[in-house]
């Protein structure tokens, strides 16, 4: 998937910047072409839960934002990464005292 189109399936208006940060994250997850594909996928199943995966500011990292209010909706949208973790071998790491994940890739 080229870049702008992931930017643009997050919600991001592409830019040279954006490009750029999307670049730094894909070198600097593990098997990132492996688990591309169900990064979006995750991104679309979290939406009703009012969570996402975006770009993170603060590292070289996608991260899954959990943003509901609701705490049924919390539960499902930790649930939810936790069987995207384990079906597809992924990697996360979560902040402690946040609703919030960075995934750091494919565990061989």
């Amino acid at each position: 998937m080229q870049r702008d189109a992931m930017l643009k399936q997050l919600g991001y208006a592409p830019n040279d910047a954006l490009v750029k940060q999307l670049e730094n994250i894909e070198n600097n997850t593990k098997g990132y072409e492996k688990i591309q594909k169900h990064i979006m996928d995750l991104h679309d199943h979290l939406k009703v839960n009012s969570s996402y995966v975006a770009l993170s500011n603060s590292k070289d990292y996608f991260k899954i934002k959990v943003e509901s209010q609701t705490p049924e909706l919390v539960v499902e949208a930790h649930e939810k990464v936790q069987h995207f973790c384990t079906k597809f071998k992924i990697k996360v790491e979560k902040l402690p005292k946040k609703e919030t994940y960075y995934i750091i890739g494919f565990e061989r």
